[in-house]
């Protein structure tokens, strides 16, 4: 069968270029598309199947396409190849671009073939620097494995194409109103999403790569089957803007376009950015999808070698041959290109096959526009940025203060000196980066430097106490400066400009300020008290303050002896020190963050809760094996033991409010890790509870208002159990009240530590259930005179102790909140 009009053949028919380049073509010519499925295109193109990796199949089709077309061919427009990003020799590579183009060159053979166009890159060629443009002199270098096969593919060519004409067109980097190259999409949604390797660049910044409109390689691929009977034997031509833009420049215009400023990129030396990139690529595999998305990072280690690599094109060849000229400029393109984004942020994602993050897609199925969500969130957290931009400079002076200290306070100690004034300017620098709020980065890597900031004064034994307190007051700030202060460091922006404050179903907020005051309270005099336990252990005070427990035959009393013990130098380190550096990320963590955070952070809650209850448990261990292993009591650490057990009910909350929102999300079909991480919306249900609502001010009310507010959030202790709390009290001192001694009185003093633990934790609503292990340990005082040859009076003293903690553990007392599902769980 022939055609009235010239045939022209298309390779890779199906796909978009494709396709736009078979519609431009089939006014003048008879087009017929080549792909590895049968069919037409919406056009009406015919599509016949073809795999250029079987030498049979190659065979088969051009057999089809003679009998169907007939032998005479105007041109050949061979657009199929193999491509991906990973910067690894792909088999397909050779399979598909070298070997599958032979075999079509050598197939061609017996038919009258006009011309053949090869799809090419300018990626084949050296690059140039820049200031410099390339043109078709420029010598093959291919630097990666998708140019190369490329290269390698028109080396074929020119060994294989016998008679036929052929036209190497060696293109820029494909764009259009919607979709771009990897290269620049990427680039695009990185500032898009503020993502950190948006600031952050391998190379020189200046370099850049020229782009080609869509509609302007149609144009060239037109005029080159137009013109083939003017045109040489061989002929390579590069087709491209001629204004090349560089990195800096895009980032400029996309950043102004998205967020209405300029976006100021930071050059990385190539060695630290290529250890990242491949520290991404070693953690990929061990990273869960439900955080990376299931998608592997896309900055390669062979990527950060070729960031200087500078494309801008020469295109008088073109222009002489073809009379073309691109009639789009990249710099407007951007504008588009940002335009189509916002306009459809999830649609853009999806039509460059980038894995939009995971807020987005959540937005719109939520009801919200995602990019109107996207820029209240960063008008919001720009105004709050404004406002407390104050606590940065605070680091920045907190900084200097730590590098001047040394010398002032007669620091001895040349590796803590050393820490001390790296600390400091690091901080410093941290600080002055974290006016920008761009760099919310660098607000983490400060609060990072502060924890070392009260953790290395211990670490390395030093003994200039006011170095010790220095560091203790000046970390403990620069963390809270750094992430306690808003806007809310971490969430996205579905989670932070969407959603309720209230839990639904509950009828208060277990993240308010004044439901976490209680445990910031508690936690600093934690702090105080260990610190002060520490100063001790590292030689900074010769005494400690012990009011009743005496110590052994040595001058020292009964504290002295317990932080002197063999169970406290175990440790490699002064475990009050470890104690006061726990109870100070307590402080810090309970700070940060807003008051709906059992939603926006709940890592971060959940975090606190891990803080809180283990080292309740352990402080509540060191606490029953003193007077058993150690043989005397240290009142300050009852004190301090007290204070973390009151602090477990007051946590519970919040813990089970972030537990029973992620069960929400997870059923809702969102991604656990990213919610754990980024936090989400929620239900938009709103219960209003005592707790005033979100955006009014907690502590404007009276001041006895504000104090029963902030004790009851939560937690109540009952007659009942204000009376199992008065017996475990009174069990653990039965040496002093009933003189007991030997077993019975280790066993008195364990089971009342254990009837303590027990009760506090039920004393918050949602843990009442708990209080009947109190009869656990009830049938243990009864058993007890079974096991310890005890005297009459200490089995007396048992067994009634033991049948009132029965008595008292079967009340419940009253409940006097709501916890959704929880609820009737609470019996």
């Amino acid at each position: 069968m022939s055609a009235s009009r010239p045939i022209v053949l298309i390779t890779g028919a199906a796909g978009n270029v494709g396709r736009e380049l078979a519609k431009a073509l089939q006014e003048s010519y008879c087009v017929v598309g080549l792909d590895r499925e049968r069919g037409e295109l919406d056009d009406g193109t015919p599509i016949v199947p073809i795999d250029v990796t079987s030498d049979a199949e190659v065979e088969a089709a051009f057999e089809e396409v003679r009998r169907r077309f007939g032998g005479d061919i105007a041109s050949v427009i061979h657009l199929a190849a193999f491509f991906d990003f990973s910067g690894e020799d792909n088999p397909l590579y050779r399979r598909v671009n070298v070997e599958g183009t032979r075999r079509l060159l050598d197939v061609l053979q017996p038919f009258e073939v006009e011309q053949f166009v090869y799809s090419g890159t300018m990626l084949v060629h050296r690059p140039g620097r820049p200031g410099e443009r390339i043109d078709e002199s420029q010598p093959i270098e291919p630097r990666w494995a998708y140019p190369q096969s490329k290269a390698e593919a028109e080396d074929v060519i020119r060994h294989h194409h016998g008679a036929m004409p052929v036209v190497l067109l060696h293109l820029a980097g494909l764009y259009d109103e919607r979709t771009a190259v990897p290269t620049l999409s990427r680039q695009i949604a990185r500032i898009y999403e503020q993502d950190l390797q948006s600031r952050l660049y391998s190379g020189d910044t200046g370099a850049g790569q020229s782009m080609l409109h869509r509609a302007d390689m149609i144009d060239a691929f037109r005029r080159v089957v137009d013109r083939r009977a003017d045109l040489p034997e061989e002929l390579t031509l590069l087709v491209g803007e001629p204004e090349t833009l560089g990195y800096a420049e895009i980032q400029d215009v996309v950043a102004r376009e998205i967020h209405g400023e300029g976006w100021p990129t930071l050059e990385v030396p190539k060695p630290l950015a290529r250890a990242g990139a491949w520290a991404q690529q070693v953690l990929e595999p061990v990273v869960p999808d439900s955080l990376d998305q299931g998608e592997k990072p896309f900055i390669r280690p062979f990527m950060v070698d070729m960031a200087d690599d500078h494309y801008a094109l020469d295109i008088a060849a073109a222009k002489r041959w073809l009379g073309w000229t691109p009639s789009h400029r990249l710099v407007d393109g951007l504008r588009r290109l940002v335009a189509s984004l916002k306009d459809d942020p999830v649609g853009w994602y999806e039509a460059n096959k980038i894995t939009p993050p995971p807020w987005l897609p959540a937005a719109q199925r939520e009801g919200h526009d995602p990019e109107a969500l996207r820029a209240r969130h960063e008008d919001v957290y720009r105004e709050e940025h404004r406002r407390y931009r104050w606590a940065h400079l605070a680091n920045v002076f907190l900084g200097l203060w730590l590098a001047a200290t040394p010398p002032l306070i007669g620091l001895d100690s040349a590796v803590l000196a050393t820490s001390e004034v790296l600390s400091g300017l690091a901080v410093a620098g941290l600080g002055a980066l974290a006016l920008d709020g761009r760099n919310a980065w660098a607000r983490w890597a400060a609060a990072l430097v502060g924890l070392w900031v009260m953790t290395a004064p211990f670490l390395f034994w030093t003994d200039n106490g006011m170095a010790y307190l220095n560091d203790t007051l000046v970390g403990g700030l620069i963390a809270a400066f750094a992430l306690g202060t808003p806007p809310e460091p971490g969430p996205s922006p579905l989670a932070a400009s969407s959603g309720p404050a209230v839990p639904p179903g509950w009828d208060y907020n277990p993240s308010a300020w004044l439901q976490r005051l209680p445990i910031i309270g508690l936690a600093v005099i934690g702090l105080l008290i260990s610190r002060y336990l520490a100063a001790y252990q590292l030689g900074h005070v010769d005494s400690v303050w012990e009011p009743f427990f005496g110590g052994g035959p040595d001058p020292r009393n009964g504290t002295e002896e317990i932080i002197t013990s063999s169970v406290s130098r175990a440790w490699p380190v002064p475990d009050a020190a470890v104690g006061a550096l726990t109870y100070g990320l307590e402080i810090v963590t309970g700070i940060i963050g807003s008051t709906r955070r059992w939603r926006t952070m709940p890592w971060l809650v959940l975090l606190f809760g891990v803080m809180i209850v283990p080292l309740g448990a352990v402080s509540i261990t060191f606490i029953v094996i003193q007077p058993i292993v150690i043989g005397t009591w240290c009142s300050l650490c009852l004190i301090a033991a007290a204070a973390m057990l009151v602090q477990i009910p007051y946590s519970l909350d919040e813990l089970l409010a972030t537990l029973q929102f992620l069960r929400r999300r997870r059923l809702a079909g969102r991604s656990l890790g990213r919610v754990l991480f980024f936090g989400d919306t929620d239900e938009d249900r709103q219960d209003a509870g005592r707790n005033p609502a979100a955006g009014a001010d907690e502590f404007d009310r009276p001041l006895p208002a504000v104090a029963r507010e902030m004790a009851a959030g939560g937690v109540s202790l009952p007659w009942n159990l204000a009376g199992a709390a008065a017996i475990g009290v009174w069990l653990m001192f039965t040496r002093v009240t009933l003189g007991a001694e030997g077993l019975a009185a280790d066993t008195h003093h364990v089971l009342g530590a254990m009837v303590l633990t027990t009760t506090a934790i039920a004393a918050a609503e949602i843990a009442r259930p708990v209080r009947m292990l109190n009869v656990v340990w009830a049938a243990g005082l009864i058993l007890m005179p079974l096991l310890t040859g005890a005297t009459a009076v200490d089995v007396v003293a048992s067994v009634i102790a033991g049948a009132a903690l029965i008595a008292l553990s079967i009340p419940r007392g009253r409940v006097q909140s709501r916890y959704a599902g929880w609820t009737p769980w609470i019996v």
